[in-house]
């Protein structure tokens, strides 16, 4: 069984990690949770409820595996050192590498002789620099705030990564709204209200280039003047020219979505 210091009430009450940090789900292993003492499970409970993850028990091979933000991470958890059978957790940690991409082994040496050991075994068995990553601890105790740290982290990367491929598409959004306003107004009497509306009715410069004067007119607010510049301006463009406009200035129907995507991560 796990030695539970009397301090973890406190503890479970006072994370170390900001409140709603998580939102997140954890699994347990229904096998480790059953060779765990109960005072420990409890505590993991509270502090999982005070990081705002879920809790779920399950049968998997990993003793816990964290989904925060979309991103998996598994984790195999020695709460108690075994001098005599380190073989075991190295052979384990081989073997669910291969399973998971993101993959920790978090192990608690309290002794100085269960340090040695680890140590010991660690050099032993050769293990490459962080596949996986090993993370000794004092106690087991330590070693959960450890896990639920790590994979907070995690999570909290993959949303960045997230936001700032939103940014980007953003910026690109933006950058061809702008090229697509610049060429549709090079047209003599075509202003940004007409721009605006060939992009929402039609689409990219391509698009409109084909489209004809009877289209514009039943698609769009734009005058039967305004539509027959419009058809004479751009039918002339050749077939490598429609190409070139269509792929540097396509702007989807929907375009908007993106300036809202952008309020909304401003």
């Amino acid at each position: 069984m796990a030695s539970v210091r009397g301090s973890w009430t406190d503890r479970a009450r006072n994370p170390p990690i900001p409140p709603n940090s998580g939102s997140g789900v954890c699994m347990m292993n229904t096998s480790w949770r059953d060779n765990q003492h109960p005072s420990f499970i409890l505590f993991i409970s509270s502090f999982l409820s005070a990081n705002s993850y879920r809790l779920n028990f399950l049968p998997i091979a990993a003793d816990f595996i964290f989904n925060n933000g979309g991103l998996s991470v598994a984790f195999i958890f020695v709460t108690n050192w075994d001098c005599d059978n380190g073989s075991a957790v190295f052979d384990r940690a081989e073997k669910l590498k291969r399973q998971f991409r993101h993959l920790y082994v978090v192990v608690s040496v309290p002794t100085r002789e269960q340090n040695d050991s680890f140590n010991h075994s660690y050099f032993k068995y050769a293990v490459e620099l962080g596949s996986p990553t090993f993370v000794p601890v004092h106690d087991p105790e330590m070693g959960f705030e450890k896990i639920v740290k790590i994979a907070h982290a995690h999570g909290v990367c993959k949303r960045q990564d997230a936001i700032s491929m939103m940014k980007n598409e953003r910026e690109q959004a933006v950058q061809g709204m702008d090229l697509f306003l610049r060429v549709v107004t090079s047209i003599p009497g075509i202003d940004n209200h007409d721009a605006n509306a060939l992009a929402q009715a039609i689409g990219s410069i391509e698009a409109i280039s084909k489209a004809s004067k009877g289209f514009i007119l039943e698609n769009t607010d734009l005058s039967v003047d305004k539509a027959e510049r419009i058809v004479n301006s751009l039918f002339s463009v050749s077939k490598d020219e429609h190409h070139r406009f269509g792929v540097l200035f396509a702007v989807p129907a929907n375009h908007d979505y993106f300036f809202d995507l952008a309020n909304f991560i401003r």
